[in-house]
């Protein structure tokens, strides 16, 4: 459920119509809503009750450091796959203890300023990162606490862009490798195996993958026990699909209603990776209509949004809600159309011959469910700006990214 709805025909972002917000922010920009924020996180977290958990969030999804102090604030620890996500999860205030380091191709660099701020654990993809890590923790006297990163071999049924748990991905180790690797592991200078992590995808639907998954971890769990390696954390990774158009993902009481008994009869503490699941519907990218275009039986909306500020749809064909921000008296005339922006590329698109309401030029349109890989993923391509942020709590809102200024999008470069 999320704080964006209609009053008499105008589109508010909790107690704010947005089209006041536009007004002073200028399009297009992202809006978020804090209190959808804290609701979803709030909801996972009770949902938890009973199993000792520690929740953290996949800065991947959308790192805007206000978004990261919310969350930080609501007790969330960090999922971060970079040195400069662990370089915002510092700067918001989340304790290392409550960081996993996650990523198949993390450096040396990376590894010695994670065990410097002594992060809970690094989730290990491969033989070669292990090697690395204990190299550098022998040399650093350290030791780095790991969880191996298993490959289960399951299915997420979901875009194959971010399917990462079938053995033709490139992330983890196989699942039938994992002993031996685990017990080679365990002899290595300076390493503390701690935990098992998986992660099969993102945006997944259905229970029975997270089911079938886990229930092949567990029994690796069991397995290494049996074999004196008695671990403390079950990592689950994320994966917990949202509603764009008309998915039914499971609930948050649904999901851990299913993981229960499984991670109760490991005796491990559970870490959970959500990332769009929290994040995706607190937020939406507001853009103008700038033409409507008419060629022979085709029609085109053009808005001042392109993909260079939402890449979904044109690199995984995603599907986002569009609506007025207002509607006109006239809003039952509907027209089917392309909604583009201006970028130099026909992959340019947020929708394909989709039915709207009758639209002109000037009019805010509101593309939803874009708080997650929205920001994150944004560029320069076309030597676009990147947009402005905003943040609504209540009847109160901040800019918490100012647009870039063309003289910013150069200031790295020279001649």
């Amino acid at each position: 459920m999320n704080l964006f709805n209609y009053r008499e025909g105008e589109l508010f972002c909790e107690d704010l119509p947005i089209s006041q917000i536009a007004e002073t922010a200028g399009t297009p920009f992202y809006l978020y809503s804090k209190n959808t924020l804290l609701r979803h996180y709030g909801r996972f977290e009770s949902s938890l009750a009973g199993i000792e958990h520690l929740i953290c969030f996949a800065f991947k999804a959308n790192s805007s450091l206000a978004i990261l102090k919310v969350l930080a604030d609501a007790g969330s620890g960090a999922d971060v796959v970079s040195g400069g996500e662990l370089f915002r999860a510092l700067r918001v205030g989340i304790p290392p203890r409550k960081v996993v380091f996650n990523g198949n191709a993390k450096t040396e660099k990376e590894l010695r300023t994670a065990l410097d701020c002594d992060v809970l654990m690094f989730n290990i993809d491969s033989e070669s990162e292990l090697n690395l890590l204990s190299r550098v923790a022998r040399e650093m006297g350290r030791t780095a606490r790991v969880a191996l990163r298993v490959n289960p071999d399951i299915d997420p049924r979901t875009h194959p862009y971010i399917s990462t748990g079938l053995k033709e991905n490139k992330f983890g180790i196989a699942i039938e490798n994992a002993v031996e690797f685990y017990k080679q592991a365990a002899d290595m200078p300076n390493i503390e195996v701690v935990g098992i992590h998986k992660h099969i995808g993102s945006q997944i639907v259905e229970l029975s993958p997270f089911v079938e998954s886990l229930e092949r971890v567990i029994g690796l769990v069991a397995e290494l026990n049996q074999l004196g390696l008695g671990l403390r954390f079950v990592d689950m990774g994320g994966g917990i699909g949202i509603t764009y158009d008309n998915e039914e993902p499971p609930s948050f009481e649904e999901y851990v209603s299913a993981v229960r008994p499984l991670i109760r009869n490991s005796g491990c503490t559970l870490i959970v990776e959500p990332g769009r699941v929290i994040v995706g519907n607190a937020g939406v990218l507001v853009t103008r209509v700038l033409h409507v275009k008419t060629t022979g039986s085709k029609k085109f909306v053009v808005v001042d949004a392109a993909m260079n500020d939402l890449i979904r749809p044109s690199i995984y064909g995603a599907f986002h809600r569009i609506i007025p921000v207002k509607y006109r008296d006239d809003a039952a005339r509907t027209m089917v159309a392309d909604v583009v922006g201006g970028i130099c590329e026909s992959a340019d698109f947020f929708a394909r011959g989709r039915e709207l309401p009758e639209l002109e030029p000037g009019e805010l349109i509101a593309i939803m469910s874009a708080g997650a890989y929205g920001s994150t993923m944004s560029s320069n391509y076309n030597s676009r700006p990147l947009i402005a942020e905003v943040m609504v709590d209540g009847t109160q809102q901040k800019v918490i990214r100012r647009r870039q200024t063309f003289e910013e999008m150069v200031a790295l470069e020279s001649f």
